[in-house]
């Protein structure tokens, strides 16, 4: 052995103990990151399960706030809008929100069905929050809700199968299209254009949704008479109640799954405004119907709720929490100003679905801009009207090739005889008496 050899060996044997450290610093590195993956994609998960909860709540709401000769009917559109929703997602819409834009672009697709990309499953996935399966999980259940917001609107009236077409071309082609310029890399967001977790991307696209819908089919039979509006009571107050209030627990899972990991300190502030702007929205609904038709209205409390939701969720994380406040409270106000409106229209929502999601998703889009010093109130009016463009006329052509087509409206009989006894043969409430 020779001395060269030797002086060899002794660096070896001095490098040993930094070698061995530095080894286990990469293990520990690992490990962590690892656990932190763990952690992110528990909570994103939860997130996704509290976002499904929300269809129940949708279903609450519409089977409610709608007569009784109907409720089976709501029931079954809003079954079939998930299950609808989460198929042509994963086909087709899933590839479209998410292309890939080489540069910022207005179209792009990644391919058909779910194609697990190498790594999905470990840290190089997602910066480590969530792996691929719980991506397209919890994107897919925005996905469907933007097409249940729809359901409420056109209720009593549409044609089953014409929704159900709807739902599938709405919720499988445009609503991924248009997400895909902010959420997938496209146009509005290398403009700057701010949405948190889907006032415009998921409400207002729905609201427009609904309110190509209710304009194309018309109001309900003696709906409006002489000038007057004419109430037609829901089934079920403590229903509806129920409804909105798994609403607002599931969106704790929509707001606070965008935040795309279990940080604490956003998670835990994107869930304060959430609750802050619920709060303002039902205080907000309260005084505003309380002027306008002088009594405590239950409804446009509930729906100021979901108003005050729909409100803060497109900047629940670069607003503070008396904002969320500010800001909830005045979507309140304008829920109820929008129905009235409506009204006055003789533009016939059976649930106030275009005045919660679309009126109050504009309002909180464009809140961002006025709360927020880093976004821009321009950039966000330029998205608003960009995006409402293009979903209102979508919506529009869908409805209007199938009214030429397959015909979107119910005959007058089986609207007066009520849906659930023509399509369903069975009755949502049963009272056998003895």
């Amino acid at each position: 052995m020779t001395s060269t050899h030797m002086i060899d060996l002794e660096s070896a044997a001095e490098m040993a103990p930094a070698q061995d450290a530095l080894t286990v610093g990469v293990d520990t590195l690992a490990m962590i990151a690892e656990n932190a993956l763990t952690v992110n994609n528990v909570w994103m998960m939860v997130a996704t399960a509290l976002v499904f909860i929300m269809h129940l709540g949708f279903a609450g709401v519409e089977a409610g706030f709608t007569q009784s000769k109907n409720t089976v009917n709501i029931l079954f559109k809003n079954t079939l809008t998930p299950v609808i929703g989460i198929l042509s997602y994963a086909f087709i819409g899933f590839g479209l929100m998410y292309p890939g834009f080489d540069e910022p672009g207005w179209f792009g697709y990644s391919g058909i069905g779910l194609m697990f990309p190498e790594g999905g499953n470990s840290v190089d996935y997602a910066e480590g929050g969530y792996t691929y399966w719980t991506d397209f999980l919890f994107q897919a259940m925005f996905a469907a809700t933007a097409a249940t917001i729809v359901s409420g609107a056109v209720a009593e009236r549409i044609k089953l199968n014409a929704y159900l077409i709807f739902t599938l071309l709405f919720v499988g082609v445009v609503y991924p299209i248009i997400g895909s310029w902010k959420w997938g890399g496209g146009v509005l967001d290398d403009w700057g254009f701010y949405d948190f977790a889907g006032s415009t991307l998921v409400h207002s696209v729905g609201g427009w949704g609904a309110l190509a819908g209710i304009m194309i089919l018309g109001p309900r039979i003696g709906k409006y008479v002489d000038g007057k509006v004419i109430d037609k009571p829901g089934s079920s107050v403590p229903l509806a109640t129920i409804g909105v209030f798994l609403l607002w627990l599931g969106w704790f899972g929509f707001n606070g799954g965008s935040v795309l990991s279990a940080n604490p300190g956003e998670v835990s502030l994107v869930l304060v405004n959430t609750s802050l702007g619920a709060s303002g929205g039902a205080i907000g609904g309260f005084i505003m119907a309380y002027f306008l038709f002088k009594r405590m209205d239950l409804g446009m409390v509930l729906n100021g709720i979901l108003a005050g939701l729909v409100g803060v969720t497109a900047g629940t994380d670069v607003i503070i929490p008396t904002e969320a406040v500010v800001i909830g409270l005045i979507a309140g106000f304008l829920v109820v100003l929008s129905a009235h409106f409506l009204d006055k229209l003789r533009l016939d929502d059976c649930v106030g679905a275009v005045s919660v999601h679309l009126t109050c998703g504009i309002w909180g889009t464009l809140a961002v801009g006025i709360f927020s010093a880093e976004h821009s109130f321009i950039t966000q009016l330029a998205g608003v009207a960009i995006i409402g463009v293009a979903a209102f006329t979508s919506a529009s052509l869908i409805f209007l090739a199938m009214k030429k087509t397959i015909g979107i409206r119910v005959s007058e009989q089986h609207e007066m005889d009520g849906l659930d006894s023509h399509e369903h043969g069975i009755r949502g409430y049963t009272i056998i008496l003895e």
